[in-house]
């Protein structure tokens, strides 16, 4: 039988992931990209591997690689978004924490998508109805819970909003240190960590319209039933952009308050 589009998602995340593992420590030529950022040879070897599996099974669909950019037919219908390492300044420094992502964009919807932790092994899915982990070749549902009360900041740039959102202004708040714990992961993995309920919830700034950095955790905290605005708490991709994803709708709207008192 054909590959579904979700066991697609899958197959090329998990693709990529073990690209990433295998080269993890190995010394890595960095290719210097703009604004001090780079990819190594690991992003580039994992998105050929990711693009390999996709256009095995999809030949006519467009792709949008983080390195290699958008190839396909233009003005395509369906659009791959993949982020073959996100992470990658973790990497480089022997950090095992990095996500690999896919995810599938039909018109304006994104319909599959799927975030692989290279080094515990699992996978977190959607096929946008609803969400799972994958450990040992079980899916187990994906289940938000603010109980840690952690939350993850991005405090990567860049910053559209600044000066009136500033994620180091957030986590100064002494309302922000009264309610929650800040983390600072420095990888989209912890978005997927909030529709496993190992993150109450998670911040950024940042015009993210297909994203290849979140289009799959966005996906997958929707599908888990969290609840998700841009920073001034209007639909993600409208108005003043950035992302609040939360466990729940209490830890959301204790966040939106601390970032509107900025």
């Amino acid at each position: 039988m054909p590959i579904t589009d979700v066991e697609l998602a899958r197959t090329a995340a998990q693709a990529g992931a073990a690209v990433v593992r295998t080269m993890f420590g190995a010394p890595l030529t960095r290719l210097e990209k703009s604004g001090g950022d780079f990819a190594t040879a690991a992003d580039v070897e994992a998105e050929q591997a990711i693009l390999d599996v996709i256009r095995t099974a999809r030949p006519g669909d467009a792709v949008t690689g983080e390195e290699s950019g958008p190839t396909g037919p233009a003005g395509a219908e369906r659009m791959w978004l993949v982020d073959p390492l996100c992470g990658t300044l973790n990497y480089a420094v022997h950090t095992m924490l990095a996500a690999v992502n896919v995810a599938l964009r039909v018109g304006s919807d994104i319909t599959v998508a799927a975030s692989a932790d290279p080094f515990a092994d699992e996978v977190f899915w959607t096929d946008g109805v609803r969400a799972y982990i994958r450990r040992g070749g079980v899916d187990e549902p994906l289940k938000p819970s603010p109980d840690s009360r952690l939350v993850d900041v991005n405090l990567d740039p860049p910053f559209p909003n600044s000066p009136a959102f500033r994620a180091a202004a957030l986590l100064a708040d002494p309302g922000f240190a009264e309610r929650f714990r800040p983390r600072v992961v420095s990888t989209t993995l912890a978005v997927a960590w909030v529709a496993a309920g190992r993150r109450a919830a998670y911040v950024t700034d940042g015009r993210l319209h297909d994203s290849v950095h979140f289009a799959a955790g966005i996906a997958l905290c929707r599908a888990a039933g969290c609840v998700l605005t841009g920073l001034d708490g209007r639909p993600p991709h409208t108005g003043a952009g950035g992302l609040i994803v939360a466990a729940d709708r209490e830890t959301h709207a204790a966040l939106l308050d601390l970032i509107r008192n900025q």
